[in-house]
Order: structure tokens, then C-alpha cells, then sequence
């Protein structure tokens, strides 16, 4: 009887959990479509209400400020982020000196990365706001 329980307690458990990963995939995935306002950036970029929407170039170092000897905060291990806004700071290898806001992947920390690793047309694009 104990092996039933254990069993019914733990099938019980992983639908849960399965439904509250499918609810946050969704309302992420919500959170990622374009509005009236966007921007085409790219094939795989745009901009709406002043955020840049992007694919990055993954396992992605974040700094604290706009500059690569500041302390590390966090990764960027996805694909694909969304950034908040953008400002000037040390040069980096995509010949300017951009730099985007936005939160790690790893600790939810927010952080730069410079836009070498952000995969845009234009540093930085039309319609993003400047921090």
C-alpha cells in the first residue's frame, strides 16, 4: 500500500510540475511577440517599445559596467535574449564601442555584454532606448 501511495504521490507531483513549465513557457513566450511598434532589425532582430529583441552569440560573459576589465556578473548560455537598452563604453572587436543591458541567464543578474556578440544589423538599432 506504502509502494502505491509513493507511486500516486509522485505521478501527482510531475503533472504538476509539467503544467507550471508549460504556463511559463507560454507566458514567456507571450512576453517575446512582437508589438505594433517593432522594428525589423534583422531576420532574427527587432525592437519594440525601446527593447532590443536578438539573437546573441551563446555561453556569453556579462560585465557590471561597459567595460571588460569589470567584474564578471553572469552568462548569457542562450541563443537568444532580450535586451533593455544600450550605451557607450570600451571598444570591443565589432569596431564601435556599443554595449547592451540585459539579464544573465545563470544568477538573473543584470549586466553588459558588447555588441559584438549581439547579432544586429546596426549598433545600436533603430528604436532601442539608450540607458
Amino acid at each position: 500500500m506504502n509502494r502505491l501511495a509513493s507511486v500516486l504521490a509522485a505521478t501527482a507531483l510531475a503533472a504538476t510540475s509539467a503544467l507550471a513549465l508549460s504556463g511559463t513557457a507560454q507566458a514567456a513566450s507571450a512576453q517575446t511577440r512582437p508589438t505594433a511598434d517593432a522594428v525589423q532589425i534583422s531576420a532574427d532582430c527587432y525592437t519594440s517599445g525601446g527593447k532590443l529583441y536578438c539573437s546573441n552569440q551563446a555561453h556569453t560573459p556579462m560585465y557590471e559596467h561597459r567595460s571588460f576589465s569589470s567584474r564578471q556578473v553572469d552568462m548569457l548560455e542562450t541563443p537568444w535574449s532580450v535586451f533593455n537598452c544600450w550605451g557607450h563604453g570600451d571598444r570591443h572587436s565589432g569596431g564601435n564601442d556599443i554595449w547592451y543591458w540585459t539579464m544573465g541567464d545563470l544568477f538573473a543578474r543584470w549586466g553588459n555584454v558588447p555588441a559584438s556578440v549581439v547579432f544586429t544589423s546596426q549598433d545600436p538599432p533603430a528604436g532601442m532606448d539608450q540607458c
